[in-house]
């Protein structure tokens, strides 16, 4: 179990039976309930998780969740481990608050913390590895440090059969420019025959994204489609994934008002670097993380802001 947890690439769903009062009455109903990224669903056919039999209850985005006092006596709940999910829109209202009732303590606390986990956990996890791994790609981009003494160095030459130490200096130095000039060549002939050098500075922007649980690589409109619809239509769920019509561009799938609709991200160069824009280079973005960042807290041109994307496993 502990593998499954510390190996798996999805996030484990939680589902089980809670009791929920309905909105606008005194009555409560035990229903079939589970969380996933992008809410809290209920099923409106028994234990069924198929996405037609499932309700959304519960935006995790733009919701906050609360322990329930007493509410067995103000809310007539069926027991004293109650907890209630409020909107963040909601001031004063109590109309709108999703009231839940669970069995025991270990049941509540269970929901209460795998509601914070998975609205928070993500955030907190890409605040930890999006520097590590910059971190870890850096060294590729600079000069490497010596782990040796200079003085356990000795200069080699390797023309002949049998290599030999040149133990002049002079000499030494002319060997050394020698071969960082043929070094040079071979990158500037690398670069014009369209092929870039692993060094080059560039590259890092254009790789970055693919280590992004919302980047799905090369998989066609179809299947973006029946990902959205399985992890369930949410304002705000989208995914990222390579163009299938232009080798360069990629393209945002974002599901808006039970419909998903596709915008296409284009790269454009200014003064010899590339850059990322989906509305025509009035904005830019030098890789898909900040594009997805800035669209995360600004709608700009979308319909809506993103807010959660699909993982590549399918919860």
């Amino acid at each position: 179990l502990q593998q499954n947890f510390l190996n798996s690439s999805s996030c484990p769903e939680i589902q089980g039976f809670l009791h929920v009062k309905e909105l606008g009455r005194k009555s409560w109903k035990k229903l079939y309930v589970c969380l996933r990224r992008s809410g809290l669903y209920c099923s409106t056919k028994g234990t069924s998780k198929e996405p037609r039999h499932l309700q959304l209850l519960a935006d995790l985005e733009d919701s906050n969740i609360f322990s329930l006092i007493g509410g067995k006596k103000l809310y007539n709940a069926p027991a004293e481990y109650g907890f209630c999910i409020k909107p963040n829109r909601v001031r004063n209202e109590t109309k709108e608050l999703r009231l839940l009732c669970a069995e025991d303590e270990q049941s509540r606390t269970c929901w209460m913390t795998a509601f914070r986990l998975l609205k928070y956990g993500m955030l907190l996890y890409q605040n930890y590895r999006i520097p590590q791994q910059r971190k870890a790609m850096l060294p590729h981009f600079s000069t490497p440090v010596r782990s040796v003494s200079e003085n356990s160095l000795v200069a080699m030459d390797f023309s002949g059969q049998i290599g030999r130490v040149i133990e002049n200096p002079a000499e030494a130095q002319s060997a050394a420019l020698e071969e960082g000039h043929a070094w040079r060549k071979r990158s500037t002939r690398m670069n014009i025959l369209g092929s870039q050098s692993p060094l080059h500075p560039s590259t890092l922007s254009t790789v970055i994204h693919r280590t992004q649980h919302w980047f799905h690589g090369r998989i066609s409109r179809e299947e973006s489609h029946r990902i959205i619809k399985q992890q369930g239509l949410v304002d705000g769920l989208f995914l990222l994934r390579d163009s299938q019509s232009n080798p360069k561009a990629f393209v945002l799938t974002l599901c808006h008002h039970q419909k998903i609709k596709h915008f296409q991200i284009l790269p454009c160069e200014d003064d010899g670097q590339i850059f990322f824009s989906l509305d025509d280079g009035n904005t830019k973005f030098s890789d898909l993380i900040q594009l997805v960042e800035f669209y995360q807290l600004n709608k700009g041109v979308l319909p809506c802001k993103l807010k959660h994307h699909c993982i590549r496993v399918a919860l």
